[in-house]
């Protein structure tokens, strides 16, 4: 620990406040707050901690902190400060998760709209719906059952919604207040959960309609039926209150949280939200920065009451958002918040089998590798692979995988430069010698494995060239194919020696990865030099077309099947001259160009 740190450590107050973790470079990667700075902050720097926590703690060399007067006030700088800040290390919900409304305009003529943006406006909305689906299934049901207007500007004649019998058409007949009243009373009552109400009176409409042998009437009727069951089926009432809430549940466990909340509105479970992420203090503290976050989006509306697990301070959470918070001790609002805290248990154990389901794939598969091989545990693997046709526009392309998974910011392209028509080997050792001249120059990371997708020849090639032109000792090994051109075996050393895998083992799905990703890798890249290769000799012969012309016709149009689509404007626009144009034009619109 620097000795600057151990200065301020030994000064800390005990009050309550937010402190700032910085990096070496002044940058501000952590912000938290405590009740008692002085205990919250020097537990970083004692006792054991996670791997994500000693991640953290090794990388600061300084920190400041702001005493505030209460555990509010902290709260409330704390998520100012990662607002402003946006630390590496904090949570930070995103406002990309907006829940639909249902909203009933105030126009003359209202309309059923749903929307995302909650105005201060004399409309009606109803939700949120944090299932989007629900919300247009409803709006759809509603659509149905009850005429409101659904053209957004009057039309000047009707539309297809007034033959259906959606629509009472008041762009040319008169729909008088009390008539959009009465809609507007039936929307209202349905969204405010009188489904049932609104069930019975479509049931007793559909068998007036069936004696009276209207047979279309009743069917649409019947329809409207099971589209309302199908949504007293998902919501099921939990809560006789009828009151709009939002229980909370958390778990944590491995150094991550996840939070659970359930949406009851009008005494129905409608949905859920799960988010889930690294935490590095204590569960409640954790909870209260997520909570403020949370409700701090537009998109969150904030319901009449909070439930929350009996280890979170509800009286600062009543405080800070100005609604009634409540830690049940009994009742079906206990068993809420034990449900919530039990799928927030669930959801981390998945998360965890998912991530030791992954290590199997990659970290495990990578070390097993390694032990098949003889070598160091090969986590940073690069793998080569040549493509052309009959010599033509030869290229080689170079992937890399690190811990298993490939790192495409790393992936790299290789035009051959030297070699003169098809000869794979020279290929490889044109490309093999580039890549690692210049890692060797510009000090870039080595591999701990070299994969070569061929057989011996391949891997002779390029094995001279690392060891005895670069001096280079780093393992590498042959991915043989077989007849089928699947993934076979492997062969290292020198001579090359075949490695057999159990053809069901995760090392083997790694090789097949690595081979299948090199080959689309080098293949799509040779198809695009083609390509253009195509455009620019079916350009060779246009008078005024020279290879700067080119590039911006190939640049502009992308494919010669565009250019031969284009008019004499376009080319203009392209950046040709009036009469290049023309003849460009000319040219590949003349039958035997084509």
């Amino acid at each position: 620990m620097h000795e600057h740190l151990k200065e301020k450590l030994a000064i800390l107050p005990d009050q309550p406040g937010c402190y700032l973790m910085k990096d070496k470079q002044g940058t501000v990667i952590y912000v938290g707050k405590a009740k008692v700075l002085k205990n919250r902050v020097r537990s970083y720097f004692t006792g054991s901690h996670d791997g994500k926590t000693l991640r953290l703690v090794g990388e600061i060399v300084d920190f400041e902190y702001i005493v505030t007067s209460s555990n509010l006030e902290a709260l409330i700088l704390e998520l100012n400060l990662i607002k402003k800040y946006d630390p590496k290390y904090n949570i930070q919900l995103k406002d990309d998760k907006t829940y639909p409304f249902i909203k009933i305009t105030a126009e003359t003529q209202p309309r059923l709209l749903i929307t995302r943006n909650v105005k201060k406006d004399k409309g009606k909305y109803f939700g949120p719906y944090p299932n989007a689906q629900s919300a247009y299934e409803t709006k759809k049901l509603l659509d149905r059952m009850y005429p409101l207007r659904k053209c957004t500007n009057m039309p000047d004649k009707v539309c297809l919604y007034y033959h259906m019998g959606q629509c009472l058409a008041p762009c040319v007949k008169e729909v008088t207040e009390d008539q959009n009243k009465e809609i507007v009373d039936e929307i209202i009552k349905f969204l405010n959960g009188g489904q049932k109400e609104v069930r019975s009176e479509l049931e007793k409409k559909m068998y007036e309609a069936s004696e009276k042998l209207e047979f279309e009437r009743a069917k649409e009727l019947r329809d409207q039926i099971a589209h309302i069951d199908a949504i007293m089926e998902k919501q099921k009432m939990i809560m006789s209150d009828l009151v709009d809430r939002d229980v909370f549940g958390y778990a944590v466990d491995k150094g991550w949280m996840c939070v659970q909340v359930f949406f009851v509105r009008k005494g129905k479970l409608i949905e859920r939200d799960v988010s889930m992420f690294p935490i590095y203090d204590e569960p409640e503290e954790g909870f209260l920065t997520f909570i403020g976050q949370f409700y701090e989006k537009s998109s969150h509306f904030k319901p009449k009451e909070i439930v929350v697990p009996g280890s979170i301070d509800s009286e600062l959470v009543e405080r800070f958002l100005e609604v009634e918070a409540t830690q049940p001790k009994r009742g079906k609002k206990k068993e809420l918040v034990e449900l919530a805290n039990k799928n927030a248990k669930i959801a981390l154990q998945e998360k965890f089998y998912l991530i030791e389901r992954d290590e199997e794939r990659t970290i495990k598969a990578v070390e097993n590798l390694g032990e098949q091989l003889n070598i160091e545990t090969p986590y940073r693997i690069e793998a080569f692979d040549n493509s052309n046709i009959q010599g033509t526009n030869p290229v080689s392309a170079m992937i890399v995988f690190i811990d298993g998974k490939p790192a495409k910011k790393e992936y790299r392209k290789y035009k051959i430069k030297t070699v003169q028509g098809p000869d794979d080997y020279e290929s490889m050792r044109e490309v093999v010698r580039r890549r690692y001249t210049r890692a060797l120059k510009e000090s870039l990371p080595l591999p701990d494995l070299i994969v070569i997708d061929g057989g011996k020849g391949h891997l002779a090639a390029a094995s001279d060239v690392l060891e005895n032109e670069l001096g280079l000792y780093i393992p590498m090994a042959g991915l043989v194919k077989d007849d089928k051109h699947r993934t076979s075996h492997l062969i290292i050393g020198d001579p090359p020696e075949p490695v057999m895998l159990e053809r069901n083992s995760q090392e083997f799905y790694l090789l097949q990865r690595i081979q299948d990703e090199v080959h689309r890798f080098a293949i799509t890249f040779h198809r695009q030099l083609h390509g253009k290769s195509v455009i620019q000799s079916a350009l060779d012969d246009i008078p005024g077309v020279g290879e700067k012309r080119k590039k911006v016709l190939l640049k502009h149009f992308g494919s010669l099947k565009k250019m031969k689509e284009a008019s004499v404007t376009e080319f203009v626009e392209a950046g040709m001259p009036q009469n290049v144009a023309e003849t460009i034009y000319s040219y590949l619109t003349d039958k035997k160009t084509l």
